[in-house]
């Protein structure tokens, strides 16, 4: 429990490429439904974000409306 090592820094790293890589791909899902990629930051907020995905799936997506496309589901 004293140093950091080089262990630890290779883990950090790896951390950080995986929560960039969901990051981009959150967006990249929220733009093509139709929705601006800042609501990916409601993903950081605590229970906020079991709302938001709850939310999510249960709206009309403007990129269905947008198209005409009637949601038959």
């Amino acid at each position: 429990m004293g140093s950091f090592s080089v262990f630890h820094f290779l883990i950090l790293l790896i951390y950080v490429a995986v929560a960039i890589v969901y990051w981009i791909s959150l967006v990249r899902i929220l733009n093509r439904a139709g929705y601006s990629g800042w609501w990916s930051l409601l993903t950081l907020v605590p229970l906020v974000n079991i709302y938001a995905l709850w939310r999510f799936s249960k709206a009309r997506w403007p990129a269905v409306d947008r198209a005409n496309i009637s949601n038959t589901f």
